[in-house]
Parts: C-alpha cells; structure tokens; sequence
C-alpha cells in the first residue's frame, strides 16, 4: 500500500490524473508489488520491487523515466530496458534517473555450453570465437555510429564511378542494430514538430468505395476512389512540418459516418489504406511470381508494379513512400505484407540474382537451360524464342530491336539482358517510394540498415508478444488483480497471432505492436469498466 499527498500536476502522484490529492491514497499501479525503494526527483518518481523490476512516472521532458520517449506518463510503467537486470538501488536527481544493482547476476560471465540449434552455420565454430566476434562487432559500431555524420550517405559517385554504398554494402551487415538506430532517431527527434496535437483535417468516403470498384478490381480508373486514392489526392494541401509530428499526421472525418477521431479514425485509416494497396483496390503493388504459380518462397507477399509509371502512379508511390516514412516516424506499425527483395531496394542496395529466385523460382533455371543447352544452330532456330522476358507481373517485355529470336550465337547477350532487366525493373518505383519518405525520415540514413532492419522499422515485429501489450496496459475502473482482467490475459494467451491481430485491429486500428516500448510513445493500452455497462453480460465491448 502506497499513499500519496500533495501536487498532483505532471502526473508524479502516479494516479493518472493532475488532480491535487490531500489525504494518502493507494498508487493502483503498484499494487500487489513489494517496493524496496524510492526516490523523487523534481517532477518524476521511479521505485524498484523485490524482483528487480523499475517503475517510473511523471514528467519526462528530459528522457528521464527510461521509456526513450519525452511524453509523460501517468502511472507507474515497467522501464522494458532494465527487465531482468535485478535492480535494487534508484536515485533522481531534479530531471535525471539512476537505477543499479549491488548484487552479481548470477549467469555473469558464463558462456552456453554450445551453439544452440536454431544456428546451424556456426556449429563448427568456438563458442570462444563466437563471443569475441560479438564484442568486436560492438565495438566496432561504439567507434562508427559517433562518426556518421562525417560520413558522404547521399550515394555520390567517386573518381572510379564506385559509389559510398560499396562500402556501406559491407557494413550494414555488421554494425549493431541499436547504435545505427539511436544515430538515426536523433536526426528523427531533431525534426520532430511538436506544437499541435495533429495535422490537417481530411475527409474521406469509404461509402463509394464499393461503388466505384470496377470488374478489374480498381476502385475507380487507377484506384483514386479508393481511400488510399483520395488520401494521395489531398497530400498536396499538406505543409511540410504536417508530416513531421510525433502521432497523427492526418484528422480523419468519414463522410456518412458517425467517427470522432480522436485517435482510432486516423489508425484506421491506414489499416483501411494497407489492406486496399494488398487486395487490389490500387494498382500498386502485385504478388510475386511465386504466390501467381503458387511455388516456391514469398506466395503471400507484394511486389511493387513494374507496370505502373505514368504520373499518376509516380504520385501514388510517392504517397506510398509517405506511408513508410510516418510509420517510422511515429513508431505506428504498416500491416504491409512486402518481398524482402522490395525492402532491400528501399534501403538503398541492389538486388542480387539470390533475390529474383527468391521471388520467381523458375526464372534463372530457365535462363541456364537456354544458356547451357547443347542444341545446334538448325535446332535453336526451330526452337522460336522470342528475344523477351516475362517481367514481374509476367508481361512479355522486348530486350532488343536488334534480335527477334534467341540464336545460338546471340543466347550470351539475351541471358545478360533478361538477368539485367530483371534486376533494374522497379527502379522508377522504388525511387518514387525513396523520395516520397524523404519528405518525412532522412532517407541517407538508410543506407546503413539492412532491407530486413527496415521492414522491422516500418512494420513492428508479425509476432505479438503479450509481455510488451501487458507492460504498457493500464486500468480504470477496476484492480489489475480482478478476476475479470485474468480472465482477459488469459483469453489473449490462448489467441494464435492471427486472432491477437484482430484484437488489435479492432482496438488499436493496427494489425502489429511497435517493436519496443520506446515506440509506444505514451499510447497505453487502457483496460476500462464503466459502471453503466450493468449487468455487464449484456453488452459487447467497444473501442
């Protein structure tokens, strides 16, 4: 039991509101927790428990409640960063935090016995080695990541022709996810735009969608009536600083709808965009070769369409470009289902002949055959290849004006065309996506992450794991020790990661949860029981 008295303003009572308290009253967020210790500082508070977990709330202008974030929070909330480190001992200063321990962790130094299973390819090496290589590669990335600013990322060609991406090839494989990360949000942080609480107000008829699909499956001619359509129409009204806030970039009012945004309108809004650019609304995107032949890697996932590259689509892949760079921006998680080869281009590095199998199975083993086949002149001919390559969205596409037909003597130069053609075909697209999130993250910075760092930037982690829901879930109207809120996580332990993704979809207007804790950014998940809900069996809950 815990009680409070005094100010209540900047939420340091941990209550969850500023109201004044005059008598102690019970800090419902700590309940049922053992604290060993406390400590205040000017306007935040942080306690340890007997198990070693932190607790802060409070103001956070300065960084100091260790959520990554500058948004106060309003009751005590689990600091993620130090889960497990089995602190005992916290101290505050006026806007500064400290938390440590004085005992030893108990697996302090020890190495597992061998190389767990899951890691196949290093079987044969030494534990030994593998745990130098890691403290190398850390520091390594505790000497560069400082130095990134000295560093040309804007992909200007040398004296030889040879771009920096050469070298920065190398090293995003090898520098520590979190040091290129902090590099990068401080860039974010330096940007942000902070004095509104959202940008411009937009309309926005999901009633005419439907109406408007054609038998092609377009809502309207290239997918303007889609909702995805209207909101790229409207990007142009937008100021520059209205796609730098920290949370909603946009104001969502539904035309015959009875929506007040103040949250869930605008998240829904992108759900509603995400799934109409995946079930073929827009013209956008289509699905790899793969997923058309249903063989091989990748079936259920997109493509950006070669084929589109008049203005329109340009427009639209550069709102598409917007989309990626709000996510990353406001740590708001894309349901977008994209090929790992998509990401690896909008990170700024090229495609291999790895990458084309990857989407399209048969497209190099055919290559070979016609490479490698030992058939004469006479039977080559008779044979009829046309000198063209299927492209992506399997159109045939005319390599040369100079041959109509795959010759013995020409087959050389048709391979290195079809291999080229197939490598570069997105380019357009995938610069138009590149400049579209130059208007909101600093697209150079890129070119330190790999493709698969970036898709976990844009989208969150598919996996829901329920420790991170649970650590940013705070309760009103009843005791986080309730019969009902067991019943409820014990509910959500029971979902596949498909059921928990509609859960979220209907509470949050998101398919995914941020990767970490730090992007959450103040948006608790807030359990709450209203009393006239009663009896409580006879309504359905809302969102």
């Amino acid at each position: 039991m815990f009680g409070y008295r005094g100010k209540g303003d900047y939420h340091r009572l941990g209550h969850g509101s500023d109201d004044h308290v005059r008598r102690p009253r019970q800090v419902q967020g700590l309940q049922g927790k053992k604290v060993i210790a406390i400590a205040t500082g000017s306007l935040h508070c942080v306690c340890c428990t007997e198990d070693g977990e932190v607790y802060t709330w409070g103001d956070n202008d300065e960084g100091q409640l260790g959520d990554g974030t500058t948004n106060a929070i309003q009751r005590p909330r689990l600091v993620a960063a130090l889960q497990g480190k089995k602190i005992n001992r916290v101290a505050c200063g006026s806007a500064h935090t400290l938390a440590w321990s004085t005992s030893k962790p108990a697996n302090a130094g020890k190495l597992p016995s061998q190389v767990p299973m899951e890691y196949n390819h290093l079987q044969e090496i030494p534990i030994i080695a593998l745990r130098n290589r890691l403290l190398l590669l850390h520091h390594i990335s505790e000497l560069f990541c400082p130095c990134i600013p000295m560093f040309d990322l804007e992909g200007h060609l040398d004296e030889t022709g040879q771009g920096p991406s050469v070298g920065f090839d190398a090293l995003r494989g090898i520098l520590i996810s979190q040091g290129k990360e902090v590099a990068f949000r401080k860039v974010v942080q330096a940007t942000m735009v902070r004095d509104r609480q959202h940008g411009p107000v937009v309309e926005l008829n999901r009633i005419q969608v439907k109406r408007s699909r054609s038998k092609g499956g377009l809502a309207g001619p290239d997918g303007t009536k889609s909702v995805f359509g209207q909101m790229c129409a409207k990007m142009s009204s937008f100021s520059p600083d209205s796609l730098l806030l920290p949370h909603r970039v946009w104001k969502v009012k539904f035309v015959g709808e009875s929506v007040d945004d103040c949250g869930g309108g605008y998240s829904e809004s992108i759900a509603e965009m995400c799934e109409e650019l995946q079930n073929g609304l827009t013209p956008l995107l289509i699905v790899t070769p793969n997923g058309r032949d249903e063989s091989g890697a990748n079936r259920d996932c997109f493509l950006l369409n070669p084929a589109a590259k008049s203005s329109l689509h340009m427009n639209m892949f550069r709102f598409l470009g917007v989309m990626l760079g709000i996510a990353i921006r406001t740590g708001s998680p894309l349901s977008l289902n994209l090929a790992e080869p998509v990401w690896k281009q909008l990170a700024g590095m090229n495609l291999t002949i790895a990458d084309l199998s990857e989407v399209d199975k048969d497209f190099i083993p055919g290559l070979m055959y016609i490479r490698d086949n030992e058939a004469t002149s006479e039977e080559f001919e008779a044979m009829s290849l046309p000198f063209t390559v299927p492209n992506a969205s399997g159109q045939d596409i005319q390599l040369s004006s100079k041959y109509i037909h795959i010759t013995l003597d020409n087959r050389t130069e048709y391979v290195r065309l079809a291999i080229n053609y197939r490598l570069h075909e997105f380019d357009e697209q995938v610069a138009a996506v590149r400049e579209g999130m130059a208007r909101v993250v600093p697209v150079p910075l890129l070119s330190l992450f790999t493709g698969y760092e970036l898709e976990t930037m844009v989208c969150g982690s598919p996996d829901i794991p329920l420790h991170l829901l649970k650590s940013v879930a705070t309760y009103k109207g009843i005791e986080p020790s309730a019969s009902l809120i067991q019943w409820f996580w014990e509910v959500m332990e029971s979902f596949s990661n498909t059921e928990r993704s509609l859960f979220l979809r209907f509470v949050w207007g998101r398919t995914r949860l941020p990767r970490t804790i730090a992007d959450f950014r103040g948006r608790d998940f807030v359990i709450q029981v209203l009393d006239k809900y009663n009896p409580p069996d006879h309504f359905l809950p809302e969102s």
